[in-house]
């Protein structure tokens, strides 16, 4: 989980420079439909996974008092 929080961070923050480049630096026209059309589902994706991968303390505490038993 921590490999997956620690991408999810990056390509968040990736994100957010493209979508604050766009609105601050007034690219043409076509570079701020593909920043938007790329950037803001990924960092809507990126944010979903960065919560996801936060597990409670309960949760972390049960996966360390329990093994794996498989299915």
């Amino acid at each position: 989980m921590d490999k997956l929080k620690g991408v999810s961070w990056i390509i968040f923050i990736i994100s957010v420079f493209a979508i604050i480049y766009a609105l601050i630096f007034n690219p043409a026209d076509w570079i701020v439909y593909a920043i938007s059309l790329v950037f803001i589902p990924l960092s809507v994706l990126s944010l979903g996974l960065i919560s996801m991968a936060q597990g409670t303390k309960e949760d972390e505490e049960d996966k360390t008092k329990e093994p794996f038993i498989g299915y």
